[in-house]
């Protein structure tokens, strides 16, 4: 069970529309520890992976420049009630989840 993703897929029509959270810390690499002056290590996902039943339909490249546990929402067609939706991420450091939901 993904830790760091919260989804749900609605079907409204023809038209499914998938919303998630995901926690994730988006360290730029620019900022710097106020205790130590240091820079903090960039940490920051770099690939986000959408699928339906399989089938891939969001592929998003991300970099530093998003924000602190992204919001993602995205709609496609040809989805029904019950199938599978799935969402991963890789982040520059090698870490990943993933989540599969069901559309309701």
């Amino acid at each position: 069970m993904a830790k760091s993703i919260r989804a749900r897929a609605t079907l409204k029509g023809d038209t499914v529309t998938v919303k998630s959270l995901i926690t994730h810390v988006m360290e730029t690499g620019m900022r710097k520890d106020e205790k130590t002056g240091k820079k903090i290590p960039a940490h920051f996902i770099q690939e986000v992976t959408c699928a339906h039943n399989g089938n891939e339909v969001v592929l998003a490249q991300w970099g530093p420049a998003v924000s602190k546990n992204p919001y993602l929402s995205y709609e496609f067609t040809g989805g029904k009630s019950g199938d599978d939706v799935s969402i991963s991420w890789v982040d520059n450091k090698g870490e990943k989840d993933s989540l599969t939901v069901q559309i309701k």
